[in-house]
């Protein structure tokens, strides 16, 4: 199918918080790991959500280069090619971007799709990211409501971060300290600040002890009941009942969750959940025993020529991009959104 449409987007997005699931949010760097997220999609029978960091937006326009946007915008266009061979709807999405990035990434882009939409086309993503968790809550709200503005009018939707999520990713680092906990008072001040839809659609992550990086299951202390409290908070400051789901909610730094913790957060409005350490590891593990259990082949041992079957990037490239795609698949058991796809 061809990359979702902004209406195609909302439906999977209404479809998701009313059937409590969630759509792993694939985080990929290169036209391979895009293809095993296809892959895993696919074979899923979920739709899906594939995005890209400012890091990853920088590596596809070429290492030397590191051009956010023609990376973007290049990638872009290589997925609405490629997504039209596969059974299922896939948005494109932007991962953090911080403050001292927007005018690189965001922005630009957001003023490409505007243009591309006044013109009677579809935007180039269909949703972006802003990471305001290292300013101020009432800059950080400030700078959504711009930022939401522009989207509506491109026809995309915002994603805004309400506290810190903890570790490093992509040179975005969170403390680990108290502000890992969003309050209820962070969702009333996002409600009053960008409203529930009116002034466009966005989603929110609140955070709940979450961390990027690597981590034992186990080892990441989350409290789901904090996702609850502030969906109420808003339902309140909204005038609905408490069992109203005001925030369409992402989960982020879900690596070493407990499969409870997940469940948990799903039932309380999580509708996006990254992941990106865990597909990572998935993608390179096999290059690694490829390259262990061919080394005679892959390199030229002794004065020998080696094995060019075994060192063709296609040979070690299948592996890898099936090892990601299982993982994939295995995020959309999960999530629950495995065989959802309509």
């Amino acid at each position: 199918m061809p990359i979702a449409t902004p209406e195609v987007y909302a439906d999977m997005l209404d479809r998701a918080k009313a059937g409590s699931f969630a759509y792993p949010a694939i985080n990929v760097s290169s036209s391979q790991t895009l293809n095993a997220a296809l892959r895993g999609f696919a074979d899923a029978g979920s739709d899906g959500i594939i995005q890209i960091s400012t890091g990853g937006a920088e590596y596809l326009s070429g290492p030397t280069v590191k051009n956010m946007v023609t990376g973007s915008l290049a990638f872009a266009a290589y997925a609405h090619e490629v997504a039209k061979n596969y059974p299922v709807n896939i948005a494109l999405h932007t991962d953090h971007c911080p403050k001292d990035k927007l005018d690189g990434f965001v922005r630009p882009l957001l003023e490409a799709s505007t243009e591309r939409v006044k013109g009677g086309g579809l935007p180039y993503f269909q949703s972006h990211m802003w990471d305001g968790s290292a300013v101020p809550l009432d800059e950080n709200l400030e700078i959504a409501h711009e930022l939401l503005a522009k989207a509506k009018a491109a026809n995309v939707i915002l994603e805004i971060e309400v506290g810190v999520v903890g570790g490093e990713e992509d040179g975005v680092e969170g403390a680990m300290d108290d502000k890992l906990y969003s309050t209820p008072e962070d969702a009333i001040a996002t409600i009053k600040a960008l409203g529930s839809g009116e002034h466009g659609r966005y989603l929110t992550a609140l955070t709940f002890g979450n961390v990027h990086g690597v981590y034992k299951p186990g080892n990441v202390k989350l409290r789901p009941e904090i996702l609850l409290q502030a969906q109420q908070a808003a339902a309140k400051e909204l005038g609905l009942g408490d069992d109203a789901r005001p925030f369409d909610l992402v989960f982020h730094g879900g690596s070493g969750s407990l499969a409870e913790e997940i469940s948990a957060a799903v039932d309380y409005g999580v509708v996006k959940m990254n992941v990106d350490t865990d597909t990572q590891y998935a993608y390179t593990r096999p290059v690694a025993g490829w390259m262990l259990s061919n080394y005679d082949g892959v390199l030229k041992v002794d004065g020998e020529v080696g094995n060019k079957k075994q060192y063709d990037p296609r040979a070690w490239g299948k592996e890898a991009e099936a090892g990601m795609a299982a993982r994939v698949a295995e995020a959309c058991e999960h999530l629950r959104s495995a065989g959802t796809h309509k």
